[in-house]
C-alpha cells in the first residue's frame, strides 16, 4: 500500500478546483500543472493562484502527482478551510457553525464522499452522523 501523501489545506483546494470546477481529470491537472502554462485565471470568492500548485508540483513533483492520482490528507484543517474544502470538492456548500466551543462543519455527504472526506481529512477530528438527518454528518474537532 502506498503512503498517503499530505497537502496543504491551500493545495488540496487548488488541486480540488481543478478537479471539479474546471473538470479536469488526473491526468489533465498533472500535466498541465506541471507545465505551468494554460492555468486558468479563477474569479471566484477564492481567488485562486494556480501558479501556487505549479511551483509546489516544480519543486515536489513525486508528491503532487502522488496527491492527484492516489489521494491526500490534509496536513492541517481548519473549520472555514474544511468548509471551503468540502464546497470545493463536492459542489455543496454545508453549514458552518463559528459559536466558540462549538465549531464544525454540517454536511450532506454521499457515502463516496463521506469516504474521500475520512481520507482527506487531518488528524483530530471526528465525523459523526447528524441523528435523524439520513446522509448528514457534523465534523468537528475533536479537542478544542
Amino acid at each position: 500500500m502506498t503512503n498517503i501523501v499530505k497537502l496543504s489545506q491551500w493545495d488540496a483546494l487548488l488541486v480540488e478546483s481543478l478537479r471539479k470546477g474546471h473538470g479536469w481529470s488526473d491526468d489533465e491537472i498533472i500535466a498541465r500543472v506541471k507545465a505551468g502554462a494554460d492555468l486558468p485565471t479563477d474569479d471566484s470568492i477564492f481567488q485562486f493562484n494556480y501558479s501556487d500548485l505549479a511551483a509546489f508540483a516544480e519543486k515536489e513533483p513525486e508528491t503532487f502527482e502522488s496527491a492527484v492520482r492516489n489521494g491526500y490528507q490534509i496536513k492541517y484543517n481548519t473549520v472555514r478551510g474544511l468548509r471551503s474544502w468540502i464546497w470545493v470538492a463536492f459542489g455543496d456548500e454545508p453549514q458552518l457553525e463559528l459559536e466558540a466551543g462549538q465549531e464544525a462543519v454540517t454536511a450532506q455527504l454521499t457515502p463516496e464522499q463521506l469516504e474521500r472526506l475520512r481520507m482527506a481529512l487531518s488528524f483530530g477530528w471526528s465525523i459523526e452522523p447528524v441523528e435523524g438527518a439520513a446522509g448528514s454528518y457534523r465534523i468537528e474537532p475533536i479537542q478544542r
